[in-house]
């Protein structure tokens, strides 16, 4: 039954702060006594009985003694918690255990409770815990400890295809936003004995389950550990974003201003499973479809599941038409725009060349910055997009990208090549893999827009410069970004660049170097 209000007497403000500021940080201060009404009491207070209408309390008796259920409405499997009462009702411990309580309690834990996911429980604090995870806790009179039942349940959404990583072959399954069914999905897929799943409770309110999961004799033992402090050592009340919120908290405030994502994101089980393989750790988050993939390359963002079912020869095409794509969207605007302002200079390419760099027609806007509001329009057509119900989106896009663009041309602002080179960056971001590098590279376009736009040609080679000093400089969890280029391993780099049949891959290859030990995720580290 559900507690009702006024049930419980106030109490003072002082005092629950200090109950609740105990319970958030984890101290053990507060034993399960052998007074039921004296548990009762406190849990009554901590969990707020009367006055979240969720908190349920249900008294029951079994075994001639009085006890109590206590669990949170919503997340209780109530058929299974249904099943488990009534073999508690008929059950009978033995007469020598009638005045053992220790006994008497181990009794009911083998054979009363007729369930699989039964712990025991010596503290009110992990009493509280737990309920507020889900599991129901079961106290008897005249025991000082409780029985911890888990019987959650979470709302959740069906199985279904990621939208940012479909594939025309192979499995249609992704993630969802309970943890328990993302490691089902992935062990489904590695049915290995040394597959570990580790759970660490962050967020001082929010307590939110995260999964550290590796493959034990794969997984370089440094990284594991590495990661596994960095999450025990996350101070933050909540981590309502999810995955988001634990990725800052990984890589630290120090390198904030770079663009590049230092982990990869997949909703796939199958990418998760064959990256695990591979030597990599994932980071599952409860509530969150998507697994953290650590550590990367700029080589990993740039991969997709498609590659690898399809035939090994047209999964390198593929590829490289890929990088091909987030090359040209990478620079490909500003270095158009660079070779026209200075075409005069380049007196030696034939007339041909010559004859497609600049505009036939001027426009009333300076050719880089057309590029930087093109840049923004796609970006704002993108927004609108996200926001906008599914059945306005095609409108919305024709409205975009023919209405906007063909108006702007008509009315001079914009000429006709530089619409087709900005529609063929966005093409090449749209093909990047990654949001997140997809993002970066855009960011990067821009400032190489400016360099190009002031500087000519040598502004654009000192934009490149930089953005390689920057992915140079750029290290996932001890890492180096550019692997295999640099530092340059041959037999890595056509491995990255070419997709090989899976009868010449080498069993359990590792596609990174083993990370510096102690780096962090994203600065300069020592070599």
């Amino acid at each position: 039954m559900r507690e009702g209000a006024g049930s419980s007497a106030p109490e003072p403000a002082g005092a629950a702060g200090a109950i609740r500021a105990a319970v958030h940080h984890g101290e053990s201060r507060h034993p399960i006594r052998r007074e039921l009404e004296a548990n009762l009491a406190y849990l009554r207070r901590v969990l707020g009985a009367g006055e979240s209408f969720d908190v349920l309390i249900k008294p029951s008796r079994f075994a001639g003694r009085d006890a109590v259920l206590i669990g949170i409405d919503g997340l209780v499997k109530t058929d299974v918690l249904l099943r488990i009462m009534q073999a508690l009702a008929v059950f009978e411990p033995d007469p020598s255990a009638r005045e053992d309580d220790r006994l008497w309690f181990t009794q009911v834990f083998v054979e009363g409770i007729g369930y699989l996911e039964v712990d025991p429980a010596q503290t009110l604090d992990d009493v509280v815990e737990k309920v507020l995870m889900g599991p129901v806790a079961l106290l008897v009179d005249g025991v000082d400890r409780a029985y911890l039942i888990d019987v959650r349940t979470y709302p959740s959404r069906g199985i279904a295809e990621p939208a940012l990583e479909k594939v025309l072959r192979g499995p249609h399954d992704g993630f969802t936003e309970t943890l328990v069914y993302n490691t089902a999905l992935i062990r489904r897929r590695l049915r290995d004995p040394q597959f570990r799943a580790e759970v660490v409770h962050v967020g001082r309110r929010s307590r939110t389950d995260v999964a550290l999961v590796y493959l034990k004799d794969v997984a370089d033992p440094g990284l594991v550990e590495a990661v596994r402090q960095r999450l025990q050592r996350v101070e933050t009340d909540a981590i309502p974003m999810a995955e988001s919120a634990v990725v800052e908290h990984l890589v630290g405030p120090r390198r904030w201003w770079n663009p590049f994502p230092l982990v990869r994101f997949t909703e796939r089980p199958d990418v998760a499973a064959v990256h695990l393989i591979e030597g990599h750790v994932l980071i599952l988050v409860d509530t969150s479809p998507s697994a953290i993939i650590l550590p990367t390359t700029l080589f990993h963002h740039l991969q997709h599941a498609e590659e690898f079912h399809e035939n090994a020869t047209v999964g390198t095409w593929v590829r490289l038409i890929r990088y091909a794509g987030v090359l040209l969207a990478w620079f490909g605007p500003a270095l158009w725009v660079a070779l026209v302002l200075d075409k005069d200079r380049l007196t030696g390419l034939p007339r041909d060349w010559l004859a497609i760099l600049g505009p036939r027609k001027p426009a009333g806007i300076d050719l880089e910055w057309q590029f930087i509001l093109g840049e923004v329009g796609i970006e704002l057509i993108r927004l609108a997009l996200i926001h906008t119900p599914e059945a306005l989106s095609t409108s919305l896009g024709i409205i975009g990208a023919v209405l906007i663009g063909q108006l702007a041309v008509q009315v001079g602002l914009f000429t006709n090549e530089a619409i087709l080179y900005i529609a063929l960056a966005a093409l090449g971001t749209f093909a990047t893999p990654s949001v997140e590098l997809a993002q970066a590279f855009r960011l990067l376009r821009v400032g190489l827009l400016i360099l190009a736009g002031t500087l000519g040609v040598p502004g654009f080679l000192l934009g490149i410069l930089a953005s390689f000093v920057l992915l140079l400089s750029t290290r996932s969890f001890g890492v180096p970004y550019l692997w295999p280029l640099v530092p340059f391993d041959g037999r890595a780099l056509v491995r990255m660049l070419l997709r090989q049949p899976m009868t010449v891959r080498v069993a359990r290859e590792r596609t990174f170097p083993r990370p510096v030990e102690g780096g962090e995720a994203g600065g300069p580290q020592p070599a």
